[in-house]
């Protein structure tokens, strides 16, 4: 009861923290006129947010920074809150988000107005960031690999466990800038996976990434003092690249990643929805299965509002997320 009740602790803190910084920020990214840009091809009703601040993913990541600095702080004093575990996916939510502060800074203000970074540059850096911290996962940590659900050891997976582990990593942090799209949706849909694996890896005496996972999912909800509808402050890339990843990150290191496509069922179903999409396009030559992708378009414009898409979207991914609970504890 005692972890459960510093991991707690430490999600609250990191919400005020969140909460507090967020008005700060706002007049920051209004004073440089850092709005969103919307697609053209999306959905009208999506008109109004013109304008939005962006990049939002900073009021994430500045708590969980200083949380995570300040308890292994407190290791000098002989406290131990905080293992040194955590810095890895520190280190990757730190990574990608200035990565997607890059892309989205290209895409307000830069030369690619309204496009962002260049996929394939994005992309390779992306490549880039998951080589070299499933190098750690594997040679540093020796995290278990795969655990699958009723077992009791984990599976050793030798070479392919670095191919696999770059795939989630990337997949799941393109996945989460996919889910970005609607106001409350991505951060619903993350501090819920978060607490999901937060309670997995305190089930396995992981007790110090539990608490890493209970402070991100404190700061998002922090997030979403601001992003719920109609959002004053959308997170960017700067967020959705590094929740998704931190994410994949936290679930390789319980070795229970094999549920991550159950417990972070939303942004699994929102890459298939494009990736389906595109080759029924093609292969039909201009059909379509879907009436606009990612996933949670294709319900706007069925007339769903976008409070009843994040609602019921989150509603499924609350109910997969217990569902992955059980799983990992059979």
């Amino acid at each position: 009861m005692r972890q459960i009740a510093l991991a707690l602790g430490l999600a609250g803190v990191s919400f005020m923290l969140a909460v507090i910084w967020g008005p700060p920020l706002l007049r920051i990214l209004g004073h440089y006129n850092i709005g969103k840009v919307i697609r053209v091809e999306g959905p009208e009703r999506h008109y109004t947010k013109l304008g939005t601040p962006t990049m939002g993913g900073v009021m994430i990541v500045v708590p969980v920074l200083l949380v995570t600095i300040l308890m292994n702080a407190a290791s000098l004093i002989g406290f131990t809150v905080l293992g040194r575990s955590v810095l890895l996916p520190l280190g990757v939510m730190l990574a990608f988000a200035g990565l997607g502060m890059v892309d989205d800074w290209e895409g307000v203000r830069g030369g690619r107005r309204g496009l962002g970074m260049r996929a394939r540059t994005k992309f390779a850096i992306q490549l880039l960031f998951a080589f070299v911290v499933t190098i750690g996962l594997v040679y540093f940590l020796d995290v278990p690999q795969l655990y699958l659900p009723g077992a009791k050891r984990a599976l050793d997976l030798g070479i392919w466990y670095i191919p696999i582990a770059m795939i989630l990593i990337v997949g799941y942090s393109n996945a989460m800038n996919f889910t970005d799209g609607l106001d409350g949706l991505a951060g619903l849909i993350a501090a819920t996976a978060f607490v999901t694996y937060g309670a997995i890896a305190l089930l396995q005496g992981q007790i110090f990434l539990a608490r890493f996972c209970f402070t991100a999912a404190g700061a998002t909800f922090g997030f979403l003092w601001f992003n719920v509808h109609p959002a004053d402050l959308f997170m960017g890339d700067t967020g959705s690249l590094s929740l998704g990843a931190t994410l994949a990150v936290v679930a390789l290191m319980t070795g229970h990643w094999i549920l991550l496509p159950v417990i972070a069922i939303i942004p699994t179903s929102e890459t298939l929805s494009i990736i389906l999409q595109v080759i029924y396009f093609r292969l039909t030559g201009g059909r379509r299965i879907f009436k606009m992708t990612p996933l949670h378009h294709h319900f706007e414009l069925s007339g769903w509002s976008e409070t009843q898409v994040v609602q019921r979207f989150w509603l499924i991914g609350l109910l997969f997320a217990m569902i992955g609970i059980a799983l990992a504890i059979s």
